[in-house]
C-alpha cells in the first residue's frame, strides 16, 4: 500500500455540533432508515404485523426488521422513557441487528432506535397496543434526546448503555460507568443494572446485582434473572454475554462515526465547501479516533479462560457474514481473548459507513492502514503479520469503497 503523508496540527477540543440546526436540521429531515422502510411496507399493507398480543406484536416486528430474538440482552435500571415501570421485578428487552435497536417492557410500549444514514439514531414509540385491533400508531419521539443527546453522545443524537448499581425502584444508587460506550471499557465496569446470563467466565462484573439501603448503608443484594420477575413475559430468559459484548461495539463504533459525519458536514457548511488547514486537522483528529476504534487497538482485555457465548446468537449473527473466496471474514469469532478473529470492524457494511462522506472514509481508510502495513510502527502494532494480511485481503475481497492506493 502507497500512503500519503497526513497533515500535522493543532486540534482545539472536540466541538459541539448543533444538530437541529442548519445544516443538518435532523428534526425536519425525512427518515431513511430501516424502520421508516418498514412503516411505509406497513402503511400499504405490503408487511403485516401479528397484534394478537405484545409478544405476538414484538415477534413479527423484529422478523420484519431482520433482528433475531436471540439478541435479547434484559436491563432492570429505569433508564428509559417508561422508568417509571423499569425495575429488578419487571426487566427491559433489547433486540438488535446492526442498524435497528428494539426497546421492550413488559406493560409497556415498544421503543424503536434506527440509524438513518445521514442523521444518526432515529427514535420512534409504538402507542399502546390494543389486542387484536390494528397496527398502534407510532410517533417519532424527541423525548428520547433527554439522555439519547447529551454529554454521553457529545451532545448528537446518538446510543448510550450506562452501568449503575440500581435500587430496588430502578433508580441510581452508584455510577460505574457513563458518557462513554465502546469495546474499551473494562468488563468489570460494565453491564451494572443489566442481567447477564452465559458462561461469561468473569470473577468479577457488575451485573444482576442491586442495592439496598439499610442502617444508613448501601447492600448489595443478588438479582438472578427470574428470582424477582417472571421471565415469561420475555420472548427468552436469557441475557447472554455474547450479544451484550456486540451491542457495546455496535453503539461505541455508531456514535464515533456519526460525531465525525457530523462535524465533517458542520465544516463544510461554516467554510462553503472550502477546507482549510483547521478544518483538516479537526477531520484528522475524527479519522484517527475512529480508525482506532475500528481496529480494536483497545480492547477490553478477556478473561484468561475466554468467554462462550450463546450458540444461537453465534449463528444469527453469522448468516450474513460476507467471505472471501477462501471463507475469511470480519465476523468470525476468536472468543478466546478477544471478540473476533480479524480485528476491523464489520460495521464497515452498515449503510452508515457506505454513506458517510467520501473525504471522510479516505482519511479513516489512511489511518486504518497504518495497522495494516508490513511493518507499522509501535502505536500501531497491536495486530499480528497473519492476521494484517487476513484483514486486508477481506477488505480487498468484500467492500467496495477502498480508496484506489489499496488495490
Amino acid at each position: 500500500m502507497m500512503i500519503s503523508a497526513a497533515p500535522a496540527a493543532e486540534t482545539k477540543e472536540p466541538r459541539v455540533v448543533d444538530f437541529k440546526a442548519a445544516p443538518h436540521s435532523y428534526l425536519e429531515a425525512q427518515p431513511k432508515d430501516r424502520f421508516a422502510e418498514l412503516q411505509e411496507k406497513v402503511q400499504k399493507g405490503e408487511v403485516k404485523l401479528d397484534t394478537t398480543n405484545d409478544k405476538a406484536f414484538l415477534t413479527s416486528l423484529l422478523e420484519a426488521l431482520n433482528i433475531p430474538i436471540s439478541s435479547q440482552i434484559m436491563v432492570f435500571s429505569a433508564s428509559s422513557l417508561q422508568s417509571e415501570i423499569i425495575n429488578p421485578r419487571n426487566p427491559r428487552s433489547l433486540y438488535f441487528n446492526e442498524d435497528t435497536y428494539i426497546g421492550w417492557v413488559p406493560n409497556g410500549l415498544v421503543e424503536i432506535i434506527a440509524a438513518d444514514p445521514e442523521m444518526g439514531p432515529v427514535f420512534y414509540v409504538y402507542d399502546r397496543l390494543r389486542p387484536g385491533g390494528p397496527v398502534p400508531g407510532v410517533q417519532r419521539s424527541t423525548k428520547c434526546m433527554n439522555c439519547h443527546a447529551g454529554n454521553a453522545t457529545r451532545r448528537l443524537p446518538g446510543l448510550i448503555a450506562e452501568s449503575l448499581l440500581v435500587s430496588q425502584a430502578g433508580s441510581s444508587l452508584e455510577t460505574y460507568r457513563r458518557d462513554v460506550q465502546g469495546h474499551q471499557i473494562p468488563l468489570e465496569d460494565r453491564f451494572g443494572g443489566w442481567h447477564l446470563t452465559g458462561d461469561h467466565n468473569l470473577s468479577s462484573h457488575k451485573a444482576n446485582v442491586m442495592g439496598l439501603a439499610r442502617n444508613g448503608k448501601i447492600e448489595k443484594t443478588p438479582v438472578p434473572p427470574g428470582q424477582f420477575s417472571d421471565l415469561s413475559l420475555h420472548l427468552l430468559p436469557t441475557s447472554d454475554i455474547l450479544p451484550h459484548l456486540i451491542h457495546e461495539h455496535q453503539i461505541g463504533f455508531e456514535n464515533r462515526l456519526v460525531y465525525a459525519i457530523y462535524t465533517m458536514r458542520q465544516l463544510k457548511h461554516e467554510n462553503r465547501g472550502m477546507m482549510g488547514a483547521a478544518a483538516k486537522a479537526e477531520i484528522e483528529e475524527r479519522a484517527q479516533e475512529m480508525a482506532r476504534y475500528i481496529m480494536f487497538a483497545d480492547e477490553a482485555k478477556f478473561p484468561t479462560r475466554g468467554i462462550t457465548g450463546d450458540p444461537a446468537y453465534a449463528q444469527d449473527f453469522l448468516r450474513d457474514r460476507k467471505t472471501t473466496k477462501a471463507g475469511l471474514s470480519l465476523k468470525d469469532f476468536d472468543m478466546k481473548t478477544r471478540m473476533f478473529k480479524h480485528r476491523c470492524s464489520y460495521m464497515l457494511y452498515t449503510d452508515t459507513w457506505k454513506q458517510a462522506p467520501k473525504e471522510l472514509k479516505e482519511r479513516i481508510y489512511y489511518h486504518m492502514a497504518l495497522y495494516l502495513r508490513e511493518q507499522p510502527d509501535a502505536q500501531h502494532a497491536h495486530l499480528a503479520p497473519a492476521e494484517r494480511m487476513a484483514i486486508r485481503g477481506i477488505l480487498k475481497e468484500t467492500m467496495n469503497d477502498l480508496p484506489a492506493w489499496w488495490r
